[in-house]
């Protein structure tokens, strides 16, 4: 492409993204009478060309003429703006400050970021077409909902990035990073599921929860719908069918990764690994057509949007079983590593199932590998459904447990009699 003809592609986004916003802008205001308008559709797509123009004269002489362009039209248009709202007594500004970013996008095409200004301009008109929903939504928010977010954006924005990802204490095993990340992570898939299950009700809320959250870590997600089944004895139903959908997606998951990493793996893995995704599954046929209560709320339901108490519970839990899998490491060599796996597994299945895909490298065999991740992956279904048992309660451990434990014996099991 020219030089020219570049020149006239971004000038030509420049333009759109101001016809754009103009339409959306036209469009809320179609009621107004022509002329009562801070600008219509042609003038938002004259300010985003202009804002193109300054750019490439910026680029071409000095960047002090884009700046000089902004301020200029600032002060046209916020005197325009004063004039209308002395006249209409209304004090909205969000034409006047889309009017200036559609200057300031027009200006980004035109210095090659064509990309990011064709989505900030598409973010910008969802922002703007939907007023009603969002100012339904903030109506609708919580003190404690909107305090759990800020908690959520503390922890994770704000502290985590600060955390050194490097390995301290007895061997370097104590990785401040990711041990705060899974704090993060537990945190996080709560409150998701708070506003799941507000927004779709109990039943989907919880579905989505599993499915979703699943990919993310099962664990959590077990540890949170178990809380929530025994906290609420009728949302139990749903919650057993949330756990397995989210167990079973974890062993999705493992064959993703792999296939992802260490592709030549996936051939020997896949048989066992399906094998316990299955049994995990299963059970959620007859609780389809069981009966359930369908009129269930969701104010009984909801309850804490953060809970932050049992994500730092959980992260104290992993940091010691850290601690403990080095230990056994190094107690027994490479000759533990299957031990290893299966304490590993009692926390978490990615830490295991990364050091043993970079162990292939290292000529680890197949057979080793594949065994030590169904035994990482058994272990962690096992410790799951202890779980349910013991935070759930009775009516979570009869429709969980058993599956769970199941599909960890199925899959050692089928692994032991394909190689033994």
């Amino acid at each position: 492409m020219s030089a020219e003809i570049e020149s006239l592609y971004m000038l030509l986004v420049a333009l759109a993204i101001g016809l754009m916003i103009g339409i959306e802008r036209g469009w809320q205001e179609r009621d107004s009478q022509e002329g009562q308008r801070i600008a219509g559709v042609r003038t938002y797509g004259l300010i985003g060309l202009l804002g193109g123009v300054l750019g490439m004269l910026a680029q071409t002489f000095e960047p002090l003429v884009l700046g000089l362009g902004f301020l200029a039209l600032t002060l046209v248009i916020g005197s325009i703006f004063l004039i209308k709202q002395r006249q209409e007594g209304e004090w909205g500004i969000t034409s006047l400050v889309a009017a200036l970013l559609v200057f300031v996008l027009g200006a980004l095409a035109t210095s090659g970021k064509v990309t990011q200004a064709s989505a900030s301009a598409v973010v910008m008109v969802l922002l703007l077409s939907y007023k009603p929903q969002l100012h339904g939504l903030i109506s609708k928010l919580r003190l404690e909902e909107l305090r759990a977010g800020i908690k959520l954006l503390l922890i994770s924005v704000v502290m985590l990035p600060v955390l050194p990802d490097q390995g301290y204490g007895p061997w370097e095993a104590l990785n401040p990073y990711r041990i705060w990340m899974m704090v993060v992570l537990i945190a996080a898939i709560s409150f998701i599921g708070y506003f799941a299950i507000k927004i779709g009700g109990a039943h989907r809320g919880i579905l989505f929860t599993g499915l979703f959250g699943g990919l993310a870590s099962s664990t959590a997600v077990t540890l949170h719908l178990s809380r929530l089944g025994k906290q609420n004895q009728e949302v139990a139903p749903v919650a057993s069918s949330g756990i397995l959908i989210a167990c079973g997606t974890a062993y999705v998951r493992i064959l993703i990764v792999v296939a992802m990493l260490a592709p030549s793996l996936l051939r020997d893995l896949w048989p066992p690994v399906v094998l316990m995704a299955l049994v995990t599954y299963l059970p959620l046929i007859l609780y389809r057509f069981a009966k359930s209560s369908s009129s269930l709320g969701t104010s009984s339901t909801l309850q804490n949007p953060l809970e932050l108490k049992t994500a730092l519970t959980f992260g104290a839990i992993l940091t010691a079983v850290m601690l403990l899998s080095v230990l056994l490491r190094e107690a027994y060599g490479d000759a533990g590593l299957l031990i290893l796996a299966a304490v590993s597994g009692m926390a978490d299945i990615d830490a295991m199932m990364l050091s043993l895909i970079g162990m292939t490298d290292n000529d680890l065999s197949t057979r080793l590998f594949v065994m030590g991740l169904v035994i990482t992956a058994a272990a962690n279904s096992m410790v799951k459904g202890v779980m349910t048992g013991l935070i759930g309660g009775r009516q979570l451990a009869i429709r969980t447990a058993l599956p769970l434990v199941l599909a960890g014996v199925a899959g050692v099991l089928a692994t032991w009699l394909g190689y033994w």
